[in-house]
C-alpha cells in the first residue's frame, strides 16, 4: 500500500474564533451558500454569530460546534473542488460529524442540526461547575487511568480519561471534586503539569449519558448512508464504512474515550502518509506531529491556508 496517501482531519470544539470562516465566505460564493444554509435550518444567524461574534455567544456549545463543522465544511469543499480528493478521514470528537459530511454520509443540513442539538444537550447533561476536564502532561494513558481510579477511591463520584490527544498529553473528565483529585495525584506522581481547563461541561465521561440518550433518539431518525470513503472513529479508532457504524460511533463516543492517538496511528497503517487539517485552528496538526512525525501535515482554516493546502495535497495525494 502506498506509504503517501493523504487524509483530512477535522477539528473539535476548542478551535473556535470569532471571524473564522468570514474570509472564505467573502472570497467564495459556496461558502456564502453554506453559511446561509446553516442559518436557515438552525432558525437563527450562526453567521453573524461566527463573523462578528461577540464572543461569549460563539463560546456557547450549541454555537459552537455548528459554526466549527460549518466551516470545516467549507474548507474541504474547498479543496475538493481542487481536486484534492482525500484516501481517509478522521475527525476529533465534534470533527467526526465534519468528517462523515465529507464522507457522504450524512448530508450537511442534518449534520449542522445534530451537532447544534448535540451541543446543547451536552451543556445540559451536567449542572454548571458540577464537572470538569483537566489535562495532564508527560502522564501515559495507563498512568492517567490509573490516576482516575484513585481519585474515584479517594473522593467518590466519576472521573475518566476523556481524550488521549498525544503520548504524554491526556485530558481526564468526571465530577468536580474527583478531577480535582485527580489534578492533586497527577502532580504526586510527577506530571510535568495538571490543569483544569476552561470548559462548560465534562465531556467523554459516564456523566454524558443523559445527552447521549437525547442525541441516540436523534441519530435514529437521521438517514446514514455507506461511506464513500473509509472513517478512523473515535471510540474505536478503527476503520469504518458503512452507515450503521457510523450512526452507532456518534452515539457511543458522547460518552466513549477520544482514541486520537491509536487513530493516528490507525491512518498511518492505513497508508496515510499525509494529512490536511481542514478547518479552524492547528490543534491537531500539533498533536499529529508528536504522534507520528514522519506523517506529513499542514493547517487549512482561511484562504491562504488553503491554497498553500491546495498545493501541499496536490503534490501528497495519491487515493489509489
Amino acid at each position: 500500500m502506498a506509504a503517501n496517501r493523504i487524509a483530512f482531519l477535522f477539528p473539535g470544539q476548542g478551535s473556535q474564533t470569532v471571524g473564522m470562516g468570514k474570509g472564505l465566505a467573502d472570497a467564495d460564493p459556496s461558502v456564502r451558500s453554506l453559511f446561509e444554509t446553516a442559518d436557515r435550518v438552525l432558525g437563527y444567524s450562526l453567521t453573524s454569530i461566527c463573523f462578528s461574534g461577540p464572543e461569549a455567544d460563539l463560546q456557547l456549545t450549541a454555537n459552537a460546534q455548528p459554526a466549527i463543522l460549518t466551516v470545516s465544511v467549507a474548507c474541504a469543499r474547498f479543496l475538493e473542488a481542487r481536486g484534492i480528493h482525500p484516501a481517509a478521514v478522521a475527525g476529533h470528537s465534534l470533527g467526526e460529524y465534519s468528517a462523515l459530511v465529507m464522507a457522504g454520509a450524512l448530508t450537511f443540513e442534518d449534520a449542522v442540526l445534530a451537532v447544534h442539538r448535540r451541543g446543547r444537550y451536552m451543556q445540559e447533561a451536567v449542572p454548571v461547575g458540577a464537572g470538569a476536564m483537566a489535562a495532564l502532561i508527560g502522564v501515559d494513558i495507563a498512568v492517567a487511568a490509573g490516576i482516575c481510579e484513585e481519585a474515584v477511591a479517594s473522593a467518590g463520584g466519576v472521573a475518566s480519561v476523556a481524550n488521549d490527544n498525544a503520548p504524554g498529553q491526556v485530558v481526564i473528565a468526571g465530577h468536580a471534586a474527583t478531577v480535582e483529585r485527580a489534578i492533586g495525584i497527577a502532580k504526586e506522581k510527577g506530571a510535568k503539569r495538571a490543569l483544569k481547563l476552561p470548559v462548560s461541561a465534562p465531556f467523554h465521561c459516564a456523566l454524558m449519558k443523559p445527552a447521549q440518550d437525547r442525541l441516540a433518539a436523534d441519530l435514529t431518525r437521521l438517514d446514514f448512508r455507506d461511506l464513500r470513503i473509509p472513517l478512523v472513529n473515535n471510540a474505536d479508532a478503527r476503520e469504518i464504512r458503512r452507515g450503521e457504524e457510523a450512526r452507532d460511533s456518534l452515539i457511543r463516543q458522547v460518552t466513549a474515550r477520544v482514541r486520537w492517538t491509536e487513530s493516528v496511528r490507525a491512518l498511518a497503517e492505513m497508508g496515510i502518509g499525509s494529512a490536511v487539517e481542514t478547518g479552524p485552528g492547528q490543534v491537531l496538526a500539533g498533536l499529529v506531529k508528536r504522534i507520528d512525525p514522519a506523517m506529513r501535515v499542514v493547517s487549512a482554516g482561511d484562504p491562504a491556508g488553503l491554497e498553500a493546502a491546495a498545493a501541499f495535497a496536490g503534490a501528497a495525494a495519491d487515493p489509489a
